[in-house]
């Protein structure tokens, strides 16, 4: 896993796991994972728990709870293992699912450096440091279909890297209420980037703020 350790809201666990926030209070309430008291969010998950959830979803919900057990028991009992046994068939590679996490922890680590929220501009709505790009629309933009040299060239004082972190930041750090439109914040659409999304034939436009 990552070298520097933290707690993880529930929105930020299901971010570098990739699962539903449902899923991980599903696992908590459940007991698949235990979580200790959190003065901000109410429940705060560590490394292990990420672990736990990711081997949970993708290989133990196959187990028998006698196999799970097991599975796990010797995971807490060997830390350090690459791969633990599961049964007679399954064997679980442990360390690549230790490195996917530790990659998505650290994005999301380098996230939260470069996005800030300030009071009095765009309302508040975070955006990327040094500018004024709203990093939710910019998420937005890659949901729809939007890829990053697009938006880059679209938004030339952001870099590719900060539009891949959009995604990461966003799941993390959901908005509350209802999206906010680009009028909310004192935006106007100066200009209209068209894009093909996937199998459809009619393009959507985006929105650039002034």
């Amino acid at each position: 896993m990552a070298t520097t350790s933290r707690a993880y809201t529930p929105a930020e666990a299901a971010a570098v796991s990739e699962i539903a926030v449902k899923s991980v209070h599903n696992a908590i309430d459940k007991r698949i994972i235990a979580t200790r008291p959190s003065t901000s969010e109410g429940r705060a998950l560590t490394d292990e728990d990420l672990l736990r959830l990711k081997l949970w979803y993708g290989v133990g919900s196959i187990l028998s709870a006698e196999r799970r057990k097991r599975l796990f028991d010797t995971i807490d009992q060997h830390p350090d293992a690459n791969t633990v046994r599961a049964d007679d068939y399954l064997i679980v590679d442990v360390a690549r699912a230790r490195e996917q996490l530790a990659a998505r922890a650290e994005a999301l680590r380098e996230a939260e450096k470069i996005i800030q929220s300030v009071k009095g501009v765009l309302g508040g709505e975070p955006v990327f440091k040094g500018t004024r790009v709203p990093v939710r629309m910019i998420a937005a933009m890659k949901a729809q279909g939007g890829n990053t040299e697009e938006i880059v060239e679209g938004y030339p004082s952001l870099t590719g890297r900060m539009v891949e972190l959009a995604d990461i930041w966003t799941a993390a750090h959901p908005a509350r209420g209802r999206p906010r439109k680009l009028s909310d914040l004192g935006l106007k659409v100066k200009s209209e980037k068209r894009l093909r999304l996937g199998n459809e034939r009619v393009p959507k436009s985006l929105d650039t703020p002034s």
